[in-house]
């Protein structure tokens, strides 16, 4: 069901999808992740469930990877209240795939950048309780506890020498702080 290789271990996940009529007169449908199946076998879009105009779809099943150098950023998210599984979905799909899942991961940081892109669809989907202890399994044994070291300043003090010529840089033959000439018309 898992494979680890090295600093990484993998488990397949199925995502649900969800569809159900748009209530506006502009998006005829709504599409959102609904649930994760791990160990699912591999589905391009079977249908789960019918009730009514509402369907939910086995939309694809993809490999859940959890990196040992990410286990600050799983340990973020089995802290929050409900622990979920980020799908990453793009609005590109055809007729056969209305919507292209893109990955899935257990960080939050991780599915905050997707979001931040303006690009893709970005659910947050509920753990369910074996995935969840399957995360904390990985996390709590890779995890590196990094101490915090506060930087010092340097005892040089730059302030002190002020000589009216901004940036030494920029080759400026006045002082910068002069005030403007009044021949200017």
């Amino acid at each position: 069901m898992s494979q680890a290789v090295g600093n990484k271990i993998e488990m397949p996940l199925g995502v649900v999808v969800r569809k159900t009529p748009g209530v506006t007169r502009w998006v005829k449908w709504n599409w959102s992740a609904v649930a994760v199946l791990p160990g699912a076998a591999p589905a391009r879009w079977v249908t789960l469930r019918r009730e009514g105009e509402a369907v939910e779809y086995h939309a694809a099943t993809l490999p859940l990877t959890l990196w040992a150098s990410d286990t600050e950023a799983y340990l973020a998210n089995l802290s929050d209240h409900s622990p979920s599984i980020y799908v990453v979905m793009r609005d590109e799909g055809d007729e056969g795939a209305p919507l292209t899942m893109l990955l899935l991961t257990a960080s939050p940081y991780e599915g905050q950048d997707y979001a931040d892109n303006g690009e893709d669809i970005v659910e947050k989907v509920p753990m369910p309780e074996g995935l969840v202890a399957w995360v904390r399994d990985f996390a709590l044994a890779h995890h590196e506890h990094e101490t915090f070291v506060k930087r010092r300043r340097d005892r040089e003090r730059i302030d002190l020498l002020q000589d009216g010529k901004g940036d030494a840089r920029i080759r400026q033959d006045s002082d910068v702080y002069r005030a403007p000439g009044r021949g200017l018309s």
